[in-house]
């Protein structure tokens, strides 16, 4: 009796966890391939677009100060938790940069394999064609009289614009491998590069631009683009420092508005000129109507019509017989009637003393309407076009605060020296044009008409170019990729007695087959046509004007 001995079967110990070396790149390829997957690229698109929300529908502090304070001070607690989570400035707030930089990320390790597959596509030759066509989608046969050579030589010229590849199968059969539509890829690779460069121009705008705001008075008054302190506000690009702005001067002569009824405006209008250029050194100055959606487009630069003032002129007779004007502008409060507050303030003449200087300074503060109506002594605007003006003045005398060392707002006083008493209310008023009112001291201060004020903006930006390049190639290359579809086209010819004798002497058969790339509706009525085409080719048939494939 032979005795078999069992086999010894050897356990494989279960695999280990891999060690942290291992589990840190294994880790950052799929982070990296989750990445670049285009899936992420467009829920990465979509988030920068819903992150760009806030700042359509919330006031932006690059654009205007004031107004973010007042949603702050008007929303309370909710406003002040949109600050912390800076949704005043969206554009340069962390979570939208993280989004901008994984997005821009994201499409670089996307487009550069898929170049990489467009341009080995692009040199390749069209696939072989499969064994059985009879199994394709869309499928035809037939036979005709001829050499095989000969017919798919006439059936090449009918496919003339589509890419080729004669090949041999089997030393016996001749096979046309042929594709059209290629330029979809094409399209498609168009927008994600175009899109890659829009994000890019964005960029480098926000690191090379600038803008800034100016009020101008509506009188002849000339702003110059020469430095940061020609503006009231100004907001550099990160590499932009100010002092190498693209010089131009702007002349505001005049300013036209037009209202319903209502009081809402319909138009704003400013007759301007400006200089730029050789213009600077020759004191050229060219005309230009400048409007809401009409900018000014010079040295590089865009010159933009915001709103408009007004801006009353006091004079200030001193008891001495000293006389001081005083044109400043006042600030509207309410944009639909243009009731204005502001401070037009006066040194006293003949004051060295700083001693002297800080008791005996002037200011008029209060409220000017455009078309003025009073209640119980209180003004108020029932329009905002120049109709009735009056202004309702509080004229303070003492310190104005203005050698502290902080700063001022030209449209206010410093109530902290009203509260300190430095500062003394000496007199009240309501005054039309013409009007005067007398200080006890023998103060004579006179409202004597109001100009009106324009608010420009001006913006520079390089990359403005680009960005329409970038999203003109993002539509064109869009709408190739929707449009146009891949379809392929195969073409087998043999001899239907290869032997040379029997009823099949002579005789060509002639298969073609039909592959659409991609869904396609209408793409059997198309290989319909072209098939019935590249048939009549092998017969010999003439191809009819302009019905040739």
């Amino acid at each position: 009796m032979t005795t078999v001995d069992e086999p010894k079967v050897t356990e494989t110990p279960p695999p280990g966890r891999p060690g942290p070396v291992r589990a840190t790149v294994a880790f950052l390829r799929n982070t990296w391939r989750g990445l670049t997957a285009m899936r992420t690229a467009l829920v990465l698109l979509f988030l920068l677009a819903l992150a760009a929300m806030p700042g359509a529908l919330l006031p932006q502090r690059a654009l205007n100060e004031p107004k973010v304070e007042q949603y702050i001070a008007t929303h309370g607690w909710w406003g002040q938790l949109l600050d912390r989570l800076q949704f005043y400035t969206v554009y340069s707030s962390v979570w939208f940069a993280s989004i901008y930089v994984l997005l821009f990320v994201s499409l670089v390790g996307c487009l550069l394999p898929r170049s990489l597959e467009y341009v080995r596509q692009a040199i390749a030759k069209p696939v072989l064609i499969p064994r059985n066509l009879a199994r394709l989608p869309h499928h035809a046969r037939t036979e005709v009289d001829g050499d095989p050579a000969a017919v798919l030589a006439a059936v090449r010229g009918r496919l003339r614009g589509w890419r080729q590849a004669q090949r041999t199968e089997d030393g016996r059969a001749l096979t046309l491998s042929t594709e059209r539509g290629f330029v979809r890829e094409t399209g498609n690779l168009v927008f994600h590069f175009a899109l890659l460069g829009l994000i890019v121009a964005f960029a480098l705008g926000k690191i090379f631009s600038y803008s800034g705001q100016v009020i101008v008075l509506a009188n002849g008054s000339e702003f110059c683009n020469s430095g940061v302190v020609d503006y009231d506000s100004f907001t550099p690009g990160l590499r932009v420092d100010g002092t190498h702005l693209d010089p131009f001067c702007v002349k505001v002569n005049d300013f036209t508005a037009g209202y319903q009824s209502t009081g809402e405006a319909v138009h704003y209008e400013s007759h301007i000129q400006y200089q730029s250029g050789a213009d600077l050194t020759t004191n050229t100055w060219r005309p230009y109507d400048l409007a809401v959606n009409s900018p000014l487009r010079t040295a590089g630069d865009r010159v933009y019509l915001l709103g408009h003032g007004y801006a009353p002129q006091f004079t200030v007779t001193f008891p001495n017989g000293q006389v001081r004007t005083g044109l400043i502008q006042w600030k509207p409060d309410d944009m639909t009637t243009l009731l204005s507050e502001g401070a037009t303030k006066f040194d006293p003449p003949d004051v060295t003393d700083p001693a002297q200087l800080t008791k005996r300074q002037l200011a008029i503060s209060g409220l000017f309407a455009p078309t003025a109506l009073f209640q119980n002594g209180l003004i108020t605007s029932t329009f905002p076009a120049l109709t009735a003006p009056a202004v309702s003045l509080d004229v303070y005398k003492g310190n104005l605060g203005e050698d502290n060392g902080t700063g001022q707002s030209i449209f206010d006083i410093d109530q902290s020296m009203v509260a300190d008493g430095r500062l003394k209310l000496v007199a009240k008023a309501n005054l039309r044009p013409g009007e005067s009112t007398k200080l006890a001291d023998g103060t004579t201060i006179r409202f004597d008409t109001v100009e009106q004020w324009v608010s420009l903006q001006v913006a520079h930006d390089p990359t403005q170019d680009y960005v329409l390049l970038f999203a003109v190639l993002m539509l064109l290359g869009l709408i190739t990729s929707l449009t146009v579809k891949r379809r392929r086209v195969w073409v087998r010819v043999s001899s239907a007695n290869p032997d040379g004798d029997g009823d099949g002497a002579g005789r060509t058969v002639v298969e073609i087959g039909g592959l659409a790339r991609t869904d396609q509706a209408g793409y059997g009525e198309e290989f319909t046509r072209l098939s019935a085409r590249l048939l009549d080719a092998a017969r010999g048939v003439a191809p009819q004007v302009g019905k040739d494939a």
